[in-house]
Parts: C-alpha cells; structure tokens; sequence
C-alpha cells in the first residue's frame, strides 16, 4: 500500500528548484567539497540529531569523542554519541531499501540503550508532550507488516527520490516501529535514501537546520498526523534542504585550501602514482600553477612524495 500524500505546487517548485541546486554543485562544485567538509558535517549531523532526542554533550565534546579522547558527561549521552559514530562509519555500507541493514542500524544505534535493540517493539506506544498523548503508535502485531510495505514502497515507487525521503522519514515516526530510538533512525534514514542517489548529501547536516527549526519539525509530523497523510512534513522537509543546498552552493572556492584538495584527491583516487596531469583533471578550474603548490604542500605535510623530475615526475601516497 503507497503512503498516502499529494503532490502540491509548492512540493513540485521545491522539488524542481533543488534538483536544479544539486546539479549545479554535483557538476561544478562535488571536487572542491573535502573530506574535511564531510568530517564537519558528520559531527554537526551526531550532535545536532543526538541534542533533538536531548543529549547534552556539546559539539566539541562530540568531536574529542570522533578523535578517541575521552569527555566528561553522562555515561547514556557518551554511549549514543559513540554508538551514533560506529553507525555512519559503516554509512556507505547500508543499503537504504534493505529492511535487514534497518534493523543492524538500529541495533548498534542504540546497544547498551535499550533492551532488544535492532528488534521491533512488541509492546504498544503512545507519544506524549507535557504529559498530553500526541499519537498513539499503530499496535505492535501491525509493525512488521507496515515496515515490510514501507521498504517495498522504497524499493518499487517511481516517485522522486527528495519525495522518498520524506515519505519514509514520517511513516517511519507515525509507524514508530521501536521503543526508543526512531527519531535519530528517521533522521538518519532519509540521509541515506538521498545519499544514494546524490553523493553531495554526504556533506550536508539536514539534522542542524532540523534542531533550528525543531518546533516546526514536530508540527510538521503532528498536521501530517492530523491530515492523515505526509504532504505536511514532506513540505517541511524539502524546504530544510533547499536551504541547507542554499548555503552549501554559496561557498567560495577560495575556501578549499591546497590540503583539502589533496586530501579530497587522496580518498577519490586509488592511484598508486599519478601526475600532476592526473591531478589536473580532478580539479579542471585550477590552473597548473596552482597544481604544482598543491603538490608541493602535499610533500611538506607528509601526504606526498616525490619521484623524479620533469616531466618524468611521478606522485606517491605516504
């Protein structure tokens, strides 16, 4: 059965609009986007997504954790912080559309959390706000066959895949197929889904405009709840990442110094040795100059090494 939802004017302006933002950056901006970009952004992604459910660790706690140091703070905050970095180590590993690689998410998203993680709840739930009931949960013998119908409707609808997303991420809250932890899972779900398809998602954090706009997220579900159909939220949704495209397409190139793009070239290129013609045609708006810096300050921070001269010039990975 396809979740119910309409596709309005303003769901297909925002659709065109963004997929016209991805493809100029996916064309004209992907080389210049370093790992160290994606670094950042996966911890605002942790922290951000983490402080939604109420974590109280701070971004640079959240950091020191990514680097192995060890924080201070709650042992359960600490836990689902370290627990929430296994996961997106392991994030181009999952297949967005297979129910089983849900399940092993969710089991190392929240070990030592729950009890029974990576397993469906087997209890009913209701989702409470100042202690009024906000939805109640469909029942616990109906969770495996909605969760089955919603990966079927990943894996077969033509719909657009920034539709999808959404789509997935609010049935995914109203089925709320776990005690704890759906949130964080649709959160990280619907980054996937787009993911897959669009590799410059990788270096957004939907989840720092989601806390921003944290109110509007959760009257997002509630009108979808009420109208009884996701148009609401995928409405939401599909601004939040026109906005987060928005902000991304605006950075300057001049803010990739010479050692991201070594290291952008480094972890997209398995060449054992390349040139700097090689290097070139990664980086087609740079000028040769420019290569032979880069280069250069890739031997003198220890990424590189230098084998012969001239054209005969050859580069190493250290």
């Amino acid at each position: 059965m396809k979740p119910p939802f309409e596709i309005t004017s303003e769901i297909l302006h925002l659709v065109a609009t963004i997929s016209e933002r991805i493809g100029s950056i996916q064309t004209s901006q992907l080389d210049r986007l370093s790992p160290k970009l994606r670094k950042g952004n996966r911890i605002k992604t942790i922290y951000h997504s983490l402080a939604i459910e109420g974590n109280k660790l701070g971004e640079s706690q959240v950091t020191a954790i990514l680097e192995g140091k060890q924080v201070l703070g709650r042992q359960k905050d600490i836990t689902e912080v370290e627990n929430a970095i296994e996961v997106y180590n392991l994030f181009n590993d999952l297949n967005f559309d297979e129910e089983t690689d849900f399940l092993s998410a969710h089991r190392l998203l929240m070990k030592g959390l729950i009890q029974k993680p990576g397993f469906y709840r087997q209890s009913g739930v209701a989702i409470t706000k100042d202690g009024d009931v906000q939805h109640y949960a469909p029942g616990h013998d109906r969770v495996p066959f909605l969760m089955k119908d919603l990966f079927s409707y990943l894996q077969t609808s033509k719909d657009h895949v920034l539709i999808k997303g959404a789509v997935f991420h609010y049935e995914l809250e109203f089925i709320h197929p776990f005690l704890d932890g759906n949130g964080r899972m649709g959160r990280l779900w619907n980054q996937l889904i787009l993911s897959n398809q669009y590799p410059v998602f990788q270096y957004l954090s939907l989840e720092t405009l989601i806390r921003d706009r944290q109110s509007n997220y959760y009257t997002a579900l509630a009108a979808s709840d009420k109208l009884g159909a996701s148009t609401p939220f995928i409405t939401f949704m599909l601004n939040v990442i026109h906005d987060a495209l928005g902000e991304l397409k605006h950075l300057k190139r001049s803010q990739q110094t010479a050692l991201e793009r070594i290291d952008y070239f480094l972890e997209h290129h398995s060449l054992s040795a390349f040139t700097r013609a090689d290097y070139l045609a990664c980086f087609p708006t740079i000028s040769p100059p420019t290569a032979s810096r880069d280069l250069k300050q890739g031997i003198e921070h220890g990424r590189l090494k230098k084998i012969g001269n001239h054209n005969q010039t050859k580069y190493h990975r250290k």
